[in-house]
């Protein structure tokens, strides 16, 4: 299923955390539907990034750069943009960064979706809100089954933790405010995949800087498995709960995961290889590892059963799409075309 055009032309939607990997994507996909976006985000990450190599900015209604630990700025800024959705992203979304900086994440993860909350309370105009947290937010028993919505939630590491209170929090708000809020909703989707992430310590953007060093990849665990997925996959699925949210008939948290299951990280390279015709040569990280679970899995059967919402790229087809994209940067390709061209291909057909 697709995300609905006649839903999405002119409404007004916010995404916080536009600049990000994810949120730059989603930034264009809204306008690619004719919504009227406003962002609100930190600075994108230094370096190469798909903020600016999707040139997203000139897009926007509105682009700010604010702090999620700032309530006060949050607020009078989403007051001011008067959105009919909110989208809301913006996270500390990186494991290592948790494990050096916890109290940060859980300042940003946590006390930052707090503040997204209480903007949200009277809102007028609001017809729905969607809150992005991560497939981590289980408690993970190591038993290597595929999680479900229903299924404990914990997180041994900063990040998964925060995250997990994240969920906890919008539960809160929505039991003891709900009459003030408009209907909300969490998802949880991780391991996503696609042109644009650069981020630090995660599989894909080190192999990209590895392969363009000439250097072997350095693999934490080669034999841990993760539901890796496309951006867009994951994308129209949040567009689709925020469709359904607004109708008043959604589930409270929806899972997106890969219908064929979860790779094996050394499985990935290897397809990875095989798109690109160039093999990826690897060798084990050195050294003390943080720690971290070695199977995550998601059920994504509530998605399908009540938003209609599958992933149309198998992970193998999502590597090799991801593989394409950094060979079109890498060859000063346009990437805003590019990346239309997969929304038409993979979202909007």
């Amino acid at each position: 299923m697709s995300p609905r055009v006649d839903f999405w032309r002119d409404r007004r939607v916010l995404v916080t955390g536009h600049t990000s990997f994810k949120g730059a994507w989603l930034a264009l996909l809204l306008r690619r539907l004719g919504a009227v976006v406003t962002g609100i985000a930190l600075a994108p990450e230094p370096g190469p990034n798909a903020f600016e190599l999707l040139r997203v900015a000139p897009l926007l209604a509105a682009d700010h750069r604010a702090d999620l630990r700032d309530g006060a700025t949050l607020r009078a800024l989403l007051r001011a943009a008067r959105p009919e959705i909110v989208l809301h992203l913006a996270a500390q979304a990186f494991v290592g960064r948790g494990h050096r900086e916890p109290s940060a994440t859980f300042a940003i993860n946590l006390t930052g979706t707090l503040h997204v909350l209480e903007a949200l309370r009277d809102l007028p105009g609001l017809a729905a809100a969607v809150i992005v947290t991560s497939d981590k937010v289980y408690r993970n028993d190591g038993s290597g089954r595929a999680f479900r919505e229903e299924d404990p939630l914990g997180g041994a590491d900063p990040y998964s933790a925060s995250k997990a209170a994240a969920e906890i929090a919008v539960a809160s708000w929505r039991a003891s405010f709900g009459e003030e809020l408009p209907p909300l909703a969490t998802a949880r989707a991780g391991n996503v995949i696609g042109g644009g992430d650069f981020g630090p310590q995660r599989l894909v953007p080190d192999l990209v800087r590895a392969q363009q060093a000439g250097l072997a990849l350095r693999l934490r665990r080669p034999d841990a498995t993760r539901p890796f997925q496309h951006v867009l996959d994951v994308l129209r699925g949040y567009l689709l709960l925020a469709e359904r949210v607004a109708t008043g008939d959604a589930p409270m948290a929806v899972n997106f995961g890969p219908a064929d299951g979860e790779v094996r990280v050394r499985d990935l390279l290897d397809i990875w290889g095989e798109a690109t015709g160039r093999p990826v040569r690897w060798e084990l990280e050195r050294g003390p590892l943080m720690p971290e679970a070695p199977r995550l899995g998601l059920d994504s059967s509530l998605a399908a059963e009540s938003l209609g919402w599958r992933p149309r790229l198998a992970t193998p087809a999502a590597i090799a799409e991801t593989a394409r994209w950094y060979e079109a940067w890498d060859a000063g390709a346009d990437l805003q075309a590019a990346a239309i061209a997969a929304i038409d291909r993979l979202v909007l057909a």
